[in-house]
């Protein structure tokens, strides 16, 4: 019997002593840790929103430690609102976050703490609310700034040189010197002149370029008294191509060759559009074609539809993946620049090619800095990435990826 008391009390001590070794781990569990500092700002070179909270962790900080709790608190007009909630849950060596998406015209403190296996530690808030603001300048894009100078002075000193008289060169562009002599040519045969803006909208750029290009070739027509014929896929590219159309045979003192139905609308959808184009070139058989605006791949059926018809065609895009069907099917090809540049070389109008040359400059400037970059980054690629070449190269490389 002796010695079953003996196991019996070895049986309820072990356990007690294992009880007893654990308490020294509970001693320095994060819920007696707090940290230290904490700083609440507003987010700098944001539109509003966002608050940055910073704090310092212990040194000792035990490994038990699972994360950081951050609790927000809102107040309007100084008294708070709401109940206390959960901002985020971070890794226990965070030491920073940005806390986004809040609303303005509200104040916010902040208030963190650890987490550990016994449970939440103590709260350590911050001093006193703070509000998210908006910046109206965004300090660390302060080069975007000096870009638009620069860009502004070059329009607005080529516009003062060209009021003055003085003459800018413009390089030779093949498919725009042969507009007039197409539109000679169908007036010769007396058939009509076929003008295609593409299939976007007016909110895509090569829309509007196309329909500048439409008031000079309704100039020649008026001209020339050749019929002009424009079928479009979006009504308000209709609208705006009749203004065009009326303004040019106003220009010209020919009002009364002017009508409506030389801008009239068939259909948005994209091959029900080119289908119905591509009748009006096989019933009518126009004697020149002009494609200018963004095209899919309805490119290749209108401009071999145009061929089969023997019509001289010009076409012009900024659709590089439509460019080498235009080539290929038409007589000249506008590439790119050239249609956006095309309205100023057939106006041939100073402030307009003033206002060109400063964009020419801007463009310049943006090649300088691709071929500077270009060197650089070779530089920090063969060297241990480090330095000046890689400095600058990261620079140019910022510039350039920004989103406006």
């Amino acid at each position: 019997m002796t010695y079953l008391r003996i196991l019996w009390v070895v049986w309820l001590l072990v356990p007690m002593g294992l009880a007893a070794q654990e308490v020294p781990t509970a001693a320095i569990d994060p819920p007696n840790i707090k940290p230290n500092n904490i700083l609440v700002q507003d987010a700098p070179n944001d539109n509003g929103g966002a608050l940055r909270i910073t704090w310092e962790i212990p040194a000792s900080l035990p490994e038990t430690a699972e994360r950081i709790e951050l609790l927000r608190q809102r107040f309007l007009e100084g008294q708070p609102e709401g109940e206390v909630e959960i901002a985020a849950q971070l890794p226990p060596i965070m030491m920073e976050y940005n806390d986004s998406g809040l609303e303005d015209g509200y104040s916010y403190t902040y208030a963190v703490r650890f987490n550990g296996p016994m449970g939440a530690g103590p709260e350590m808030w911050s001093q006193l609310p703070v509000k998210p603001t908006a910046q109206w300048f965004h300090t660390a894009k302060f080069y975007l700034l000096m870009i638009l100078i620069f860009l502004s002075g070059a329009i607005l000193i080529s516009l003062q040189m060209a009021a003055r008289g003085k003459k800018f060169f413009i390089r030779k562009i093949a498919g725009l010197d042969a507009v007039e002599e197409a539109v000679g040519r169908a007036t010769e045969m007396g058939k009509s002149v076929l003008f295609i803006p593409g299939i976007q909208d007016l909110d895509n750029v090569q829309t509007v370029a196309g329909l500048t290009i439409l008031g000079s070739i309704a100039r020649l027509t008026a001209k020339y008294e050749a019929e002009l014929h424009v079928p479009v896929s979006r009504s308000l590219v209709m609208s705006t191509a009749r203004e065009t159309i009326k303004e040019a045979y106003t220009t010209e003192g020919r009002p009364d060759l002017y009508s409506e139905e030389m801008a009239h609308y068939l259909t948005d959808e994209q091959f029900g559009y080119v289908a119905a184009v591509d009748g009006i070139m096989v019933r009518e058989k126009p004697a020149a074609c002009f494609y200018m605006g963004a095209f899919f791949a309805e490119s290749l059926i209108l401009a071999e539809t145009g061929n089969s018809i023997g019509a001289i065609q010009i076409a012009g895009t900024a659709m590089p993946t439509q460019l080498p069907f235009f080539v290929a099917a038409c007589d000249y090809t506008l590439i790119g620049e050239e249609l956006f540049a095309a309205s100023v070389y057939l106006s041939q109008d100073a402030r307009a090619i003033g206002s060109l040359r400063g964009q020419d400059l801007g463009k310049v400037l943006a090649m300088v800095a691709i071929l500077i970059g270009a060197v650089f980054e070779t530089i920090s690629r063969l060297s241990d990435g480090s330095g000046v070449a890689t400095t600058v190269a990261e620079f140019l490389k910022d510039m350039f990826s920004t989103t406006f």
